[in-house]
């Protein structure tokens, strides 16, 4: 019998394109939490229900790709 293959997770791209500089701490918490570290750095996560709520905080500093 042949092994049923698991279903990838999905993933988005993340690119910070605003600065943090005058935002909130908890803004800028978020947006280390998701993995960025400087304007235009780009990552790719999972697309959890946790992390769209991150990315939906700060989604005016954000761009994203599915």
């Amino acid at each position: 019998m042949a092994k049923a293959k698991k279903a990838e997770p999905k993933k988005i791209s993340v690119t910070l394109v605003r600065s943090l500089i005058g935002t909130k701490e908890s803004h800028r918490a978020t947006v280390r939490g998701l993995g960025l570290r400087r304007m235009n750095h780009t990552v790719v996560v999972e697309d959890t229900p946790a992390v769209r709520g991150m990315i939906d905080k700060v989604s005016y500093l954000l761009k994203c790709e599915a």
